[in-house]
Parts: structure tokens; sequence; C-alpha cells
């Protein structure tokens, strides 16, 4: 008898089990962000969380751990124990162009994470500071080239979708332009309308605001197309620089073997979430664009973004500095 207990243990287990993966979270969750506050990540981060906390009554805490291109932070992520309490809030430049330019993070990102849900699309922008006797991207071309020694572009991070921008935007011309790193969107903001840099290339989200109040001037949109919030920004492209495009992204993400009934739970709070009218209008006015995905897909558009950019990483020679 004791023996047929024994063996029926599992199985008498596996409902309790199962009712505890439903259960969770039964404690805080703390989801990384791998850049300094202020950058589109983090406020997008910042957007989603109260509202998991209102469908979990458990806090989403943000955690800002910037550096190394979002590397600190993705490491600290992929480091968590798998249980569903730490996850991870990322992005292109660190799930993406930072591991192809740096090849020194000792593991797969692909590999390393499970996707939760891709939550939006982010374009990037270029931005001056308004002393700056420029108006458009044609103007800017002319003044760096009239300026002896270039000039400096500030981006969120070696690595981040910013700074490759700013190089694409450099090679495609021709201009003696030298990147300035910094760890994160808001660090860069700051410099941006103090004056301390007077180029950068930056997240829509970041400039809506210190745009909006004549503290940086926003001359183009480093995306393929126009986007719905600023249609009166034109392309680099369009502004003379051919075969110009580069967006950005943030998504959800979890360790590898995070339990699967997690991964969709949060893919699922997030599909929630983003279907409210009141996110839709709110990510719209930061001029960020949902595109949900669930997992599976999450994981399937991450690798495609690797096959896409591989081969651009390696024609425009992006090197750590």
């Amino acid at each position: 008898m004791k023996r047929r207990a024994l063996l029926a243990a599992p199985a008498l287990l596996a409902p309790f089990a199962g009712h505890a993966q439903e259960a969770w979270p039964t404690r805080p969750v703390t989801m990384i962000v791998p850049w300094a506050p202020g950058g589109s990540n983090d406020v997008v981060a910042r957007l989603f969380s109260p509202s998991f906390e209102g469908s979990t009554r458990q806090p989403f805490l943000i955690e800002n751990r910037p550096g190394g291109g979002g590397s600190v932070g993705m490491g600290q992520a992929m480091r968590a124990r798998p249980d569903g309490n730490t996850l991870f809030v990322s992005s292109a430049s660190n799930h993406v162009f930072y591991p192809l330019i740096s090849g020194e993070l000792g593991y797969d990102v692909r590999e390393a994470f499970h996707g939760m849900a891709m939550w939006v699309d982010v374009p990037n922008v270029v931005a001056i500071h308004p002393s700056l006797p420029v108006r458009n991207v044609q103007e800017l071309i002319a003044h760096i080239r009239a300026t002896p020694g270039g000039m400096s572009f500030g981006s969120s991070g070696v690595g981040s979708s910013n700074h490759l921008a700013g190089e694409l935007f450099r090679l495609r011309t021709g201009l003696d332009m030298t990147h300035v790193p910094y760890r994160g969107g808001g660090p860069v903001l700051t410099d941006l309308i103090s004056g301390t840099i007077k180029l950068a290339f930056m997240n829509l989200p970041t400039v809506i605001p210190p745009s909006e109040a004549g503290r940086v001037r926003v001359i183009a949109v480093c995306t393929g197309e126009r986007v719905a919030l600023r249609p009166d920004l034109p392309t680099v492209a369009e502004g003379g620089v051919p075969d110009y495009a580069v967006r950005s992204w943030t998504g959800l993400f979890a360790p590898r073997n995070t339990p699967a009934a997690i991964v969709q739970k949060m893919g699922n709070l997030s599909k929630e979430v983003m279907e409210a009218p009141q996110m839709r209008t709110r990510l719209a006015d930061l001029g960020s664009e949902p595109i949900w995905m669930d997992a599976a897909a999450t994981d399937r558009f991450v690798r495609e973004e690797y096959d896409r950019w591989t081969p651009v990483v390696r024609a425009a020679a992006v090197k750590i500095e």
C-alpha cells in the first residue's frame, strides 16, 4: 500500500502544481529595463506595469540596469531564476544590434530568452539643438560638411538602434561624424536640451515632450515611411539619403525555461492591455505603434531580425568604439 501511495503521489500532486502556476504571481514581479530612466523602453514599461498590477494584484516593479549597450541589464535578466518573477523589457537595440556588433556576450540571445509578447514599434528620429541653423536633412548634411572636423552625434548607447541609425547616416552620406554613446535616451536628451551635444539620433517617444516645448527640434524620421503621429516629418531617405531605414521595437521576454503557463499568461495580459482604447491612445500619443505578437511569433520575429540585420551590420562595418 505504501508503494501504491508513492506511485500515486505525482498524479495527486499534478493538479496542485497546475494551480500553483495559475496563481502566479504570488509576490512582486521585477521588470528589468536595460536603459536609464526616461528612454522609450522605460516609458513604455511604466505604461504597462500599472495595468499588469491591476490584473494580477501584485506589484510590477521597474528596475533600470543601463550599461554596455543594454548588455548589463540583459545579462542580469538572463541569469535570473526562471520562475516568472524577473521579466525583461527588451528592444531591437540590445536584443539584436548590440549582439551583432559586439560579438562578446558569451551567449546567444535567441536561445537565452523566451519571447512573451511584442509590444510596440518605435520610430527613430534625427533631433538637433534649436541653436543649430538647419531645418531639414539636406541642410544638416551641408552644415556638417562645412564644419571643420565634422560633428558629433549622441545615441542611447553603443549598439543601440539610435547608434546604428547615426552610423548608417554617416556611411550613406560620407560625412565626418563621431559617435558619443550615453547610457540611455534620458541622458542623451538632457545633453541635447542643454546644448552639450547638437545632434542626436533618438526614439520618437523620448523627444515628443521637449520638441513640443521647443527645447529640441526634430527634423526627420529614420523609418522607411512617415509616421502617423508626425506626418509632417519627412523620412531621412526623402531628405536625400538613399537606402536608409532604421526602426526599433520594444517587447517583453523571460529567461529561458520560464514555465510555459507564465509565458502565455503574460502574453495574454499584454494583449488585453494593448487592446484597451486608452492604452492605444496613449501609445499613439507617444509615437509608438502597437504590434502585439504572442510568444511563438515574438521568437520568430527576433530570429528574422537577426537574419535581416546581420548583412547590414557587416556592410556598414559598425564596431564597438
